[in-house]
């Protein structure tokens, strides 16, 4: 993603080797930008940004306990738990979003 090439030029970490071209350096998953002399052109992009989310859709809980878990026991485990609706688990895993 573009924002995880915008950082300081004097932050960049060299991601490719000299001469590589813009598209073998996107290739590899990496940043290029040759506008400044002195700094590498194909750099490391910043770590992706992600949150826990529950999800939304009853149906797409992974369970993440056991029938009759209690709520403190469940978010003890680091999940989420919402006691409704009936069939579907109650103690479930986060899903992870990018931001």
């Amino acid at each position: 993603a573009k924002c995880q090439c915008k950082m300081p030029q004097e932050q960049r970490t060299n991601c490719g080797y000299p001469g590589i071209s813009a598209a073998e350096c996107k290739k590899i998953g990496c940043c290029f930008n040759a506008s400044v002399n002195g700094v590498p052109w194909c750099y490391t992009p910043k770590p992706k940004k992600v949150k826990k989310v529950c999800p939304n859709d009853p149906y797409a809980r992974i369970n993440c306990g056991y029938p009759g878990i209690q709520a403190r026991e469940c978010t003890r485990k680091g999940c989420c738990f919402r006691a409704h609706p009936a069939g579907v688990p109650w103690c479930f895993y986060h899903r992870i979003t990018e931001e």
